[in-house]
């Protein structure tokens, strides 16, 4: 069994213990792969294990030997699945590997616009604490998350992990789901005490904190728009570490500049991101890149459960198969 890892290096840069994956074949991994070059590399290959590296329907084509294609992420549009399917290809991704690290990440840019932690450390290493004339100083104004009300879009996995932070920091949640927030009440999940679900326009005008924790489809593009932006709160903090889609980025930087808002990001709209993203240069902001993901337990995870697909697969059982 020849199993081909075209872009390893994010999920594996050598700290995790790939044993498993070993014991099923001869394992070829590269850090990265260029699409021209994924031909040659994959050539012979019956497995092929992709993140970010797309499959199209042309290559697809030139790798008659494929019979396995593991998505080493949840979302899998790196694949042409028509093309895939009709060439009997079996492909698999990776669900909920992370909501812990994800939700981890969430406070972590809630915390860096409440407390303001760089700023003062920064402060204090160049001595302004040492100049001080009191025992303290501040440079920013300081804000507790208890009474707050954080708004929720999106509540699966990583969503409820959030919510139940939120509730330890004496929290209100509030929650929109396009798939269920709409429905007749009785008809709705039920919520823990504390967390209620909302009209999204409603949620928009009442979070003093908004996290975005929906899929990237044709009806979520641009959630997040001037219009959307115009309805929340001044001074609103808005989380992102679902898909940087979601957000219309000119128009967020407009309102980052403008004072109006402020936000934590943890994805753009292009990975790596172009010099000349507004965001990148907006007051207002904290960008973590992409890396909400990758705490080394979440991406052990994520391998084991990629290296549990396959041996379904050679089982005969397939799991975790999207096409």
């Amino acid at each position: 069994m020849k199993i081909v890892i075209l872009d390893g290096f994010t999920l594996n840069p050598g700290d995790l213990d790939d044993r498993a994956l070993q014991s099923l074949g001869e394992v070829i991994s590269h850090d990265r792969t260029r699409v021209e070059s994924i031909p040659a590399r994959a050539r012979g290959a019956q497995i092929l294990l992709t993140n970010k590296t797309p499959l199209g329907r042309e290559t697809l084509a030139r790798l008659p030997e494929l019979s396995y294609i593991g998505v080493l992420a949840t979302g899998t549009n790196v694949v042409d699945m028509a093309a895939a399917s009709e060439q009997g290809i079996c492909v698999t991704n990776v669900p909920g590997y992370g909501p812990d690290a994800v939700a981890q990440m969430v406070f972590a840019h809630i915390l860096h616009h409440s407390q303001s932690l760089a700023l003062h450390d920064s402060a204090v290493k160049a001595g302004a604490w040492s100049r001080s004339a009191d025992f303290c100083f501040t440079l920013a104004p300081l804000q507790s998350l208890k009474g707050k009300t954080l708004g929720l879009i999106g509540y699966g996995a990583i969503g409820q992990r959030v919510a139940s932070i939120a509730l330890a920091f004496g929290m209100r949640v509030l929650v929109h789901s396009r798939s269920l927030g709409g429905e007749p009440s009785g008809k709705r999940q039920a919520l823990p005490e504390g967390i209620a679900w909302a009209p999204f326009e409603s949620l928009l005008a009442q979070a003093d904190i908004l996290s975005l924790h929906c899929p990237l489809t044709r009806e979520t593009d641009k959630l997040i728009n001037a219009g959307t932006l115009a309805l929340m709160k001044p001074g609103a903090l808005l989380i992102n570490t679902a898909r940087g889609g979601l957000i219309d980025e000119a128009a967020l930087a407009a309102a980052l500049n403008a004072g109006r808002l402020r936000a934590g990001v943890d994805v753009l709209s292009t990975e790596p991101p172009a010099a000349d993203n507004p965001l990148l240069s907006a007051a207002n902001i904290s960008i973590s890149p992409h890396i909400a993901w990758a705490t080394r337990e979440a991406r052990q995870n994520l391998l084991d459960i990629a290296v549990a697909n396959i041996q379904a697969f050679l089982a005969g059982k397939g799991i975790n198969r999207v096409n």
